[in-house]
């Protein structure tokens, strides 16, 4: 499985005023909780924007940006750029994320 090559975005100088928001915000999740693609596309300040959230991830190559914290909003896994979403769902259980039966997140109530 290849993982993040860079150690940090926030040393990046190409990168796009939106994705280094979503970066930001997805470094900020804590190790045993997700967002969804949504929620960080509105904290990003672009609410329709949960598609270019997930392309932002996609070419994640940053180690202080954990994408496998973000998850679709019906608690769908979703792809991972480094392994696929059984790596994805593999990290999140084991940081804890509760995974139902049909592989959804329960998000916390």
């Amino acid at each position: 499985m290849k993982g993040p090559t860079k150690l940090s975005y926030t040393s990046a100088k190409s990168l796009s005023s939106f994705r280094r928001a979503v970066y930001r915000i997805v470094a900020s999740i804590p190790e045993g909780r997700v967002l969804a693609y949504g929620e960080v596309a509105r904290q990003a300040g672009v609410p329709s924007a949960s598609r270019a959230v997930g392309t932002a991830l996609a070419r994640n190559e940053y180690r202080d940006v954990p994408c496998h914290r973000v998850v679709r909003s019906d608690g769908g896994i979703g792809e991972y750029a480094f392994g696929g979403a059984r790596a994805k769902r593999r990290r999140l259980e084991e940081e804890g994320v509760r995974i139902d039966a049909r592989g959804r997140v329960v998000f916390p109530s």
